[in-house]
């Protein structure tokens, strides 16, 4: 059995030699050119308001992650009968993920521009 050391060199190594395959998940939040400091600083007190202004966001994601995990199991039972799973199974799944990451982001003061309602990139 490997040590947690070895799976982290491997991995690192897996990572780092760029045979990164196009499932692996990779969550990158870009630095913004111009980043308000204050909004940043401000991230505690401002959180009620950014909640209020993301309760559109919230309202949709809730629909849309009870559809991702309807979509996910029917996905499981695609597999289990073809042995593929559904690419536009796959991609909803993903742009919901994306679409809940982009929120996180936003509410926790990493970017300060407001989260796009899309699925896609």
């Amino acid at each position: 059995m490997e040590t947690q050391e070895n799976v982290v060199k491997n991995n690192n190594e897996y990572i780092n030699s760029g045979e990164v395959e196009d499932s692996l998940v990779q969550v990158i939040v870009s630095i913004p050119e111009k980043s308000s400091r204050l909004l940043a600083g401000l991230t505690l007190l401002l959180l009620i308001p950014k909640i209020i202004l993301l309760i559109p966001h919230l309202i949709v994601l809730w629909f849309l992650r009870i559809a991702a995990v309807i979509a996910g199991i029917f996905g499981q039972v695609m597999v289990l009968f073809t042995g593929v799973y559904p690419p536009k199974v796959h991609l909803f799944v993903v742009g919901v993920i994306r679409w809940q990451t982009r929120v996180i982001v936003y509410i926790t003061g990493l970017r300060d521009e407001y989260p796009r309602f899309t699925l896609d990139k």
